[in-house]
This record gives C-alpha cells, structure tokens and sequence, in this order.
C-alpha cells in the first residue's frame, strides 16, 4: 500500500526554525516528484515547494523564497522541508504528496497524499 507520512510538525516562535519530514513506504520515491503544501483554516491549499525525482529541480513559491530549503534522500525513501525565520503566516497544516511528471505546486496534478503534519508559528 502506497503512504505518506509526514513528521516534524510543531509550535514554534517566529523567526524560529522547522524540519519536516516525508517518508514513503509501498513505493520507492526516486521516479516521484515530492511537493510540499500548506493549508490555513478558512484558506485553499497553497503550494509551497516541489523536488523532482533526482533532486536536481526545486521550485519554491514567492511567499517561502529564501527561507524554505526542500530535499530528499532517496536511499532513505524521505524528503525534507527545512524552514527557516518561520513567520505566523507560515501557520498551517502541511501535507506531502508525489506525483510522475513534471513539477508542479498544483495540488490537483498530485496523485498520492499524506495525512498532514501541524506547523504554528506563533509567540
């Protein structure tokens, strides 16, 4: 069977930092592009950083730029989220998922999804 789990998730101050985790089991990650979302009660599911199969392709959005660091280990089957100067707009609880193909931070090009791990930034 085919899952995600993610880990990591916590209270954090702001400017305080975060690494989450994405492990896999059922399936090797290598052919899978692995993207990272966030959704905020009241708000849509928003993209926030994606990593091809290799590791040799990031894509951030604007509003994670600079602070947000995504990677993978493939012999580990698991792909991490670094966050770093975490802000309380970051607040929200963030999901892995994988898809073939190209990368993507559309939610609804994903095929497989975690169950989602809890990040509030908050004083």
């Amino acid at each position: 069977q085919l899952q995600l789990v993610e880990s990591g998730g916590g209270l954090v101050q702001p400017g305080g930092s975060l690494r989450l985790s994405c492990a896999a089991s059922g399936f090797t990650l290598d052919y899978y592009v692995i993207g990272w979302f966030r959704q905020a009660p009241g708000k849509e599911r928003e993209g926030v950083s994606c990593i091809s199969g290799s590791g040799g392709s990031t894509y951030y959005a604007d509003s994670v730029k600079g602070r947000f660091t995504i990677s993978r280990d493939n012999a580990r089957n698991t792909v991490y989220l670094q966050m770093n100067s975490l802000k309380p707009e970051d607040t929200g609880l963030y999901y892995c998922a994988a898809k073939v193909g190209w990368r993507s931070l559309v939610a609804g090009t994903y095929e497989y999804w975690g169950q989602g791990t809890q990040v509030t930034v908050s004083s």
